[in-house]
């Protein structure tokens, strides 16, 4: 794995450095394209390894946590309605005494 992850270093390196990997790179800004297409090659590699290192949930999880989602939020939305509603009627009568 180290080895691997060392291999990869040594790669973006190498194109940072102009040379793409290989010995007829071209140096300076001519070689800036060939550079940042390595390192965007080198990345999507990457994430494609760490994509097959995920534990994706099961279709039944995702459900039942979408419907968590869905409930607590519309409590929540009642829950603060009634707040609202409740502070606006505390707060008419304290500026109704007022005058």
């Amino acid at each position: 794995m180290a080895v691997a992850e060392a291999e990869k270093i040594d790669k973006i390196e190498k194109a940072k450095a102009g040379d793409g990997g290989n010995s007829g790179g071209l140096p300076g800004p001519l070689g800036w394209l060939p550079r940042k297409l390595a390192e965007a090659r080198a990345f999507l590699s990457e994430v494609r390894a760490e994509l097959k290192k995920v534990t994706w949930p099961s279709r039944k999880e995702v459900y039942q946590t979408t419907l968590v989602v869905i409930a607590t939020s519309v409590f929540f939305g009642f829950y603060l309605w009634v707040l609202d509603l409740g502070f606006s009627r505390v707060l008419s009568l304290v500026l109704k005494r007022q005058y």
